[in-house]
């Protein structure tokens, strides 16, 4: 059977302070996503999500690009980025028209959404994206599309992602100095939702919790839309550094350890189980472990130990976070863990019982062609740009002509939209 036709491709770039990740995706002519090429490498000048080194972010950018058209053999020159960290912050801006009681047409929902550009308030930072998240009619919420309908008042929910200016204008300047133009900035709650999110989750009320390298996000997703965000600056990351102290070795040892030999579940066999710090080769190099035997091996259950103390630490933030942000009661329990940090052995149960709700992994959903190493939650924000990218959701500051752009990317998507505006409307 011959391969699908590939109508449009799609570049995605998620620059993340563990790793910098590319991927390049086909739209079919069947409407499927198709994953092209992946690649990724060791992050370089990011820290936090900040750029910390402009050249050394620049060439893990174009070096991570490269690794995923060489997988693709597709070449790519526009891309859309997923950032996690330069402050993002979430808000909902609400808006209502009158409608007279008539039948609901585009230009009325236009207006609407020209008259919900005047309600943002960014206070001085910038907004990544706004878009309509859905609409009222008379006070009923959970209108996808009005048109049509007939309604006294017609309103709209927007949501608005904010961010502060500077880091991401050095994110994009990074990578354009990589010989890539930038289609857009992502905040990565919204390309992690699309993600590992279904419809239904969304929809019911699920917080959705990015372990990543050295910042966790933390999201709250009703009626469909964000409603609100958290970042608290603490990740996996936080997690070798607290081995490789207790322990006293270097960082790479520690994070080997964690990734090959570490549980957020302890087991009464753990105090039994000596395990080797430095790997088959290695055993030479380096001085001795604190704690270790004369073969440089430590007892399983003082890893364990170290890694849960962290994590403690960390599920009392996010729970913390959860409650500020209303994410309490009946309904909406679920909390998805996702990014490179929730690929950490036991660690949904481990959150299960710290917060007190179910808790499931969330991982890069109905990707075809995804390597199976990149089906993992590190990989979740990635795929979910092409998916966002795909999708070509509104953003209200491209409706009506008073539109001005909050940055200057290059590209083709905002032409794009505006014929189709045109080919709608006429």
């Amino acid at each position: 059977m011959a391969p699908p036709r590939i109508a449009k491709v799609f570049g995605a770039v998620n620059i993340g302070s563990f790793r910098i990740s590319a991927m390049i995706a086909g739209l079919s002519e069947t409407g499927e996503m198709v994953v092209l090429g992946s690649g990724h490498r060791a992050a370089q000048g990011i820290k936090r999500g900040y750029v910390t080194d402009m050249q050394a972010a620049t060439y893990a950018v174009r070096d991570a690009v490269e690794r995923a058209e060489k997988m693709a053999n597709v070449s790519v020159s526009k891309v859309w980025i997923g950032s996690s960290g330069a402050g993002l912050a979430s808000q909902i801006a609400q808006v209502e028209v009158d409608i007279g009681g008539r039948r609901i047409e585009q230009d009325d929902i236009d207006h609407l959404l020209v008259a919900a550009r005047d309600v943002i308030q960014p206070d001085g930072r910038m907004v990544l994206h706004a878009q309509p998240a859905h609409y009222t009619l008379d006070g009923a919420d959970g209108v996808s599309d009005p048109k049509g309908l007939h309604a006294e008042r017609l309103g709209v929910d927007i949501h608005v992602m904010l961010a502060d200016g500077a880091p991401i204008r050095n994110i994009t300047e990074a990578v354009q100095n990589a010989h890539l133009d930038v289609e857009g900035v992502i905040g990565s709650p919204i390309a992690a939702g699309y993600a590992c999110l279904s419809a239904e989750e969304r929809e019911l009320g699920v917080a959705l919790v990015e372990f990543g390298g050295e910042v966790t996000n933390v999201s709250v997703y009703a009626a469909g839309m964000l409603l609100g965000l958290v970042t608290i600056p603490m990740g996996s990351g936080d997690v070798t550094d607290a081995i490789a102290s207790a322990f006293g070795i270097r960082r790479f040892q520690a994070e080997r350890l964690k990734c090959v030999h570490g549980s957020a579940i302890a087991s009464p066999a753990d105090h039994r189980e000596m395990i080797p710090v430095n790997a088959p080769g290695e055993e030479a190099t380096g001085p001795a472990a604190r704690h270790a035997d004369d073969k440089n091996r430590i007892p399983r259950a003082e890893l364990v130990s170290v890694i849960t103390g962290q994590l403690g630490r960390l599920m009392e933030d996010v729970s913390k976070a959860l409650k500020g942000l209303g994410f309490t009661g009946q309904r909406g329990q679920l909390v998805v863990l996702t990014g490179g940090g929730a690929e950490l052995a036991g660690l949904a149960d481990f959150a299960q019982s710290a917060l007190g709700r179910p808790v499931r992994i969330g991982k890069p959903l109905h990707m075809k062609g995804l390597a199976e190493a990149h089906a993992t939650p590190g990989f979740t924000t990635l795929a979910g740009l092409v998916l966002y990218a795909a999708d070509d959701p509104i953003d209200i500051r491209a409706i009506g002509p008073g539109y001005q752009k909050t940055m200057r990317y290059s590209g083709l998507g905002l032409v794009g939209r505006v014929l189709r505006a045109v080919k709608e409307y006429f």
